[in-house]
């Protein structure tokens, strides 16, 4: 009897810790979820911040790990080259691109303009029908409430089609985040 294919979620966060503890335990807690329950973890390779938060948390967990990180950024985000898979690419447009290929589904957490780069990169592909995968937001202690208020401005404004706001599913906690998850990736 073969092994069912293990299923994987990317992680887009911050390389940098933030400025509060509710970031870093939120990061803990994800990464030995994904562990615990059974995925693999996707994210961009670095030993600093968050990125390196989750990883260390799914590595203590006994998770799988692959980690995707471009050549300029293996000295400043500390690759962590002690994972399952370390991949290391020419530039960010290809880590992107290794990332979300290696991924059944996406979770953001807090972080700065890399986070929301590549998050806006898989929403605008969703609007775009390029792809079908479940795309979330961990909005740890009303970070990200200007994002969503934004997304909804331009909506309003007739900028975004309203059906635009239904491929970001926001959660305040992990377990209702979860809870959807399983949900997803078992459709």
């Amino acid at each position: 009897m073969s092994k069912p294919i293990q299923k994987s979620v990317c992680i887009f966060c911050g390389s940098r810790s933030g400025d509060m503890p509710e970031y870093e335990h939120a990061a803990k807690e994800i990464g030995k979820r994904i562990a615990d329950e059974g995925l693999r973890l996707v994210y961009g390779a670095g030993d600093v911040g968050l990125m390196g938060t989750v990883a260390n948390a799914t590595q203590a967990a006994n998770g799988d790990i692959m980690g995707v990180i471009p050549e300029h950024l293996v000295k400043w985000e500390v690759g962590k080259v002690d994972l399952t898979q370390y991949i290391v690419t020419e530039n960010m447009h290809e880590r992107k691109k290794v990332m979300f290929m290696n991924c059944d589904a996406i979770i953001t957490l807090p972080g700065g303009p890399g986070s929301l780069d590549e998050l806006f990169e898989v929403l605008t592909w969703a609007q775009l029908e390029q792809h079908e995968k479940p795309i979330y937001l961990l909005n740890v202690s009303g970070y990200w409430d200007p994002l969503i208020t934004l997304i909804e401005h331009q909506i309003a404004h007739g900028f975004a089609d309203p059906s635009f706001r239904d491929f970001l599913k926001d959660f305040n906690d992990t377990d209702s985040l979860f809870a959807q998850l399983k949900r997803d990736l078992t459709d």
